[in-house]
This record gives C-alpha cells, sequence and structure tokens, in this order.
C-alpha cells in the first residue's frame, strides 16, 4: 500500500483529482493526510468530507500550526512513503527534504526547466510562456530538492498553445493535464515502477 500525504495551499483542484482517481481506480493508495500551510486553505474542506486527517504547518509552532520537524514524526509514524506537493506555495526546509530524500514530488504547470524558479506559480507562470510566444506549454512531476523547480523530472505532459489569446487560456489547458498527469504518476509509484539509475530517474515499462 502506497501511503500518500498531500501538501496545498489553495482550493485544491489536483487534490481533488487524487481523490477521485483513488476512489475509482488506485486501490493500492492510501491518501494518510493533507497539509496545509494557511488555516483559511479552501482544500481543507475537501479533506473533511472525506474524512482524510489534515494538518497545517509553519516553521515555528503556534495555535492550529505545528512545525516541519513535529510534522516529519506525524508523517513517519502514519508511515507516509510518498509526500505530494500540488499547488503548495511554501519553501520546505532542507532538513524536511532531506529526511524525505526522493520521497517528495511536485507537479509544476509548465515544461522544465523552462519556466520555474522563485516566483513562478500559477499565473506568473503562464503568463510568462505566454509572453514568451510558446507554442507548446504542459505540466512536469518531479522530484523536490532544496532548489526550486529544479529536481529529477519524473514525467511530463504537453499540451498545444498555438492558438490561445491570453495566458488564462493557457492555464485552463495546463490545469486539464495536470489532472491527468498527477495522478498517473501516483499510479507510477504504487506500481513501484520509478526508480532513479545512473543519476536519471527511469520509469519501468511493464
Amino acid at each position: 500500500m502506497l501511503k500518500i500525504a498531500v501538501f496545498v495551499s489553495g482550493r485544491g483542484s489536483n487534490l481533488k483529482s487524487l481523490i477521485e482517481k483513488i476512489k475509482s481506480d488506485l486501490t493500492t493508495v492510501e491518501l494518510s493526510a493533507v497539509i496545509s500551510n494557511k488555516s483559511d486553505c479552501p482544500a481543507i474542506n475537501l479533506a473533511e468530507e472525506n474524512d482524510i486527517p489534515y494538518f497545517f504547518v509553519n516553521e515555528i509552532s503556534k495555535e492550529k500550526f505545528v512545525t516541519f520537524s513535529t510534522l516529519k514524526d506525524i508523517l513517519n509514524s502514519k508511515e507516509v512513503n510518498l509526500i505530494v506537493l500540488a499547488g503548495f506555495l511554501k519553501k520546505i526546509p532542507e532538513d524536511f527534504v532531506d529526511a524525505f530524500e526522493n520521497k517528495i514530488i511536485n507537479i509544476h504547470p509548465a515544461l522544465l526547466p523552462s519556466f520555474g524558479g522563485k516566483g513562478m506559480y500559477g499565473m506568473n507562470v503562464h503568463k510568462a510562456v505566454f509572453e514568451s510566444s510558446a507554442k507548446v506549454s504542459g505540466a512536469t512531476v518531479h522530484f523536490v530538492n532544496n532548489f526550486y523547480d529544479e529536481g529529477k523530472i519524473i514525467l511530463q505532459r504537453c499540451v498545444d498553445i498555438s492558438d490561445v489569446e491570453n495566458p488564462a487560456e493557457i492555464a485552463e489547458r495546463v490545469l486539464r493535464i495536470e489532472h491527468e498527469l498527477l495522478p498517473d504518476v501516483v499510479k507510477l509509484f504504487s506500481e513501484d515502477r520509478v526508480t532513479v539509475e545512473n543519476n536519471r530517474v527511469q520509469i519501468k515499462f511493464k
């Protein structure tokens, strides 16, 4: 059983797609916890509706919030073996990343290594893609290391944006791709088909 924790800061559309996929198809995946850095995060409603434990995290302990150190212990106690960042807009401390090496993945709304880095999230990404006059965009799932969007790429999916008229149209098309790609990658992990060999991510084919 693959036990995952999903980190989220916003409305949680990728979290919703994961919940739906787990219910319908991913019978070997358990969503063990939802984590947010915001106490008013709309995605927490999804956790409550689906009886998923949730926690709020911050660098320092305060009302409702646990520290990353405490969260590490919580996730280990739940035997979480994959952390999924799905729109989590907070840099994770290095010691936390190091404790879960090659066990934290993130979905980014562009084709890395282009259009990544600090500040490149949400509509900022799509605006940059639009202004570059790129004809193709997409989504990337990658491992998380201690540098923004620089972890090894696991899987990508492309979408044609040659006819778009504004960044919002790119965002809409890419989001549809994200909702397909992220559950697909989680499925690959649940089937133990993702490895890192010779400094490169490999996907084992059945």
